[in-house]
């Protein structure tokens, strides 16, 4: 039979068993599992030198990279930019040829926009139909004083030759349309029948007359071939004089009519030329 000092030695040790069990549950409880992470000596000797260097100093700006170097963050941005244009490459690569697509049609459009190389009019006529063209062109170049050359004229006589006009009919609308384009000496025995409001006319002054208003500089008589005109120059136009018996070319003068007669008139936007004045610095 057992003795009671065994049994309470027993109880003892079950007891002693049971609190070593609560006390490790209770210390398991309140015990932190997170690892403790300590730095090692190089790691600690890096970080100061980092922190010391100009490049290793932290910016604390939103758009710096918190904890890095600046040289370890622009290597960063510099892959993600990389990362990002080869991305776009790709994406842009599986939309089947678009680029070779686009360029074709940038081409095309280029293309369609280059004006078309003009025909010259004067190919589709026959051989002696372009002679009588060529020689109404010369004789309009020298009869109209347009400034064009033979060869333009020439191109708008064949012109109306090709929508169907005779040949007479195309050198007069030829002639009456270099009449009318501004630039062109106008002979005075045609200005009432131009159109614009302001005609180049060339011709010898045949006399001067007292003008009869104080803002009036000079009035006469302008004669050519074809006919007469009374011209004045105003004052306020600061015109140079001119003088009885003297060559003139009248350029931008306006045109006015008095009594259902037409007269030109000298105004700031007008200038003199004297073709027989000689030297420029005479």
């Amino acid at each position: 039979m057992p003795s009671k000092n065994s049994v309470s030695k027993i109880v003892s040790v079950d007891e002693q068993a049971y609190e070593q069990e609560a006390g490790q549950a209770d210390h398991e409880d309140v015990v932190d599992e997170t690892p403790e992470f300590r730095a090692t000596v190089e790691m600690e000797i890096q970080a100061k030198v980092d922190a010391n260097h100009p490049d290793g100093i932290v910016d604390t700006s939103e758009d710096r990279i918190y904890g890095v170097t600046l040289a370890q963050e622009e290597r960063i941005r510099a892959r993600e930019e990389e990362l990002e244009r080869i991305s776009a490459q790709a994406a842009f690569g599986r939309q089947e040829g678009r680029a070779e697509r686009t360029r074709a049609v940038v081409e095309q459009e280029r293309r369609d926009q280059r004006p078309a190389k003009e025909v010259d009019p004067r190919e589709k006529l026959g051989r002696a139909t372009l002679g009588q063209v060529n020689r109404q062109a010369q004789r309009l170049s020298e009869n109209v004083n347009s400034g064009y050359t033979r060869a333009v004229i020439a191109k708008r006589i064949a012109s109306r030759v090709l929508e169907g006009a005779d040949m007479f009919e195309a050198v007069m609308d030829t002639k009456e349309e270099m009449h009318h384009e501004a630039g062109t000496i106008v002979p005075i025995g045609a200005l009432e029948e131009i159109r614009r409001g302001e005609v180049t006319v060339e011709g010898r002054v045949l006399e001067l007359w007292e003008p009869s208003s104080p803002s009036i500089q000079q009035v006469g008589l302008l004669e050519d071939e074809t006919g007469r005109t009374k011209f004045t120059i105003w004052k306020a136009s600061r015109q140079t004089m001119v003088q009885e018996g003297e060559r003139v070319r009248f350029r931008a003068a306006a045109k006015n009519w008095y009594n259902g007669r037409c007269s030109i008139a000298l105004t700031h936007w007008s200038e003199i030329v004297f073709p027989e004045r000689g030297r420029w610095w005479e």
